[in-house]
């Protein structure tokens, strides 16, 4: 039977007013961190949890559809939402990469050829090593993007959940946890640009070039498709920043 430890947030139950997303993940992020919520825990009831938290239900949704984008949490249909268990791929924890990269100063070129390289050579692996399953989930993430090409904020959701399951189907978990890692700030910076996105279409395209590679067993096809995928991300990330960009300086006028 799912464990589960809804008593445990009552003690967070003091922040009533102003309670960020940003506030809410890093609250889950503690107690998981202290223990008080273990690998495979189910969380209590939506309800429940956004009052004893002290947010609004769409709130707590947002907090936690982000710690299941980056591998924390795991939300399974008609059961409710858990920890992820122990032998699922370990998430890293981005803070560090984040503190050297202000310190030191990494570009979002250097950030990118990181992610660049990481995931052509996952790419390959999980063209050899996707099971069945997890195939099935990659066409689900496909067509949630289909789907979604009205919605960009729920269409990354399904775009970074595509690449957190090739990062597992690769059955490597260092690779998986340095992939998320990196990609998590990616998605970061992306989630505030990616409403001025032009052409998702042609995102969900490139995504199903990779499946279709997948598919097909062919590790050289996989790694093709991903460089050409990301490559043209990156352009069009540049193109959402701009636009930012310029809508803000024409706001500050």
């Amino acid at each position: 039977m799912p464990k589960s430890k809804p008593g445990i947030f009552t003690s967070l139950n003091s922040e009533k007013n102003g309670t960020t997303v940003g506030e809410v993940v890093e609250r889950l992020r503690k107690m998981i961190h202290d223990g008080e919520l273990s690998p495979g825990d189910r969380l209590p009831p939506e309800r429940d949890l956004a009052k004893l938290l002290g947010v609004s239900r769409p709130t707590l949704r947002a907090g936690i559809r982000s710690l299941s984008t980056v591998g924390i949490l795991q939300s399974k249909q008609g059961a409710g939402t858990f920890v992820v268990e122990k032998d699922e791929s370990p998430t890293l924890d981005s803070n560090p990469l984040r503190m050297l990269s202000a310190l030191h100063g990494f570009t979002s070129d250097e950030m990118f050829e990181a992610r660049l390289a990481l995931e052509m050579s996952i790419a390959g692996l999980a063209a050899e090593r996707a099971t069945s399953e997890q195939m099935t989930l990659m066409a689900e993430e496909i067509t949630g993007m289909y789907a979604s090409l009205n919605e960009p904020e729920q269409y990354l959701v399904h775009d970074m959940q595509f690449h957190q399951t090739i990062a597992s189907a690769s059955n490597n978990r260092i690779l998986t946890s340095l992939m998320n890692m990196i990609a998590t700030i990616l998605y970061d910076s992306r989630s505030k640009t990616v409403k001025r996105a032009t052409d998702l279409k042609q995102s969900a395209e490139q995504h199903h070039n990779i499946y279709r590679a997948m598919r097909e067993h062919d590790p050289e096809g996989a790694r093709r498709a991903m460089h050409d995928h990301l490559i043209e991300t990156q352009k069009a990330q540049r193109l959402e920043e701009k636009m930012t960009a310029a809508l803000n300086g024409d706001a500050s006028e």
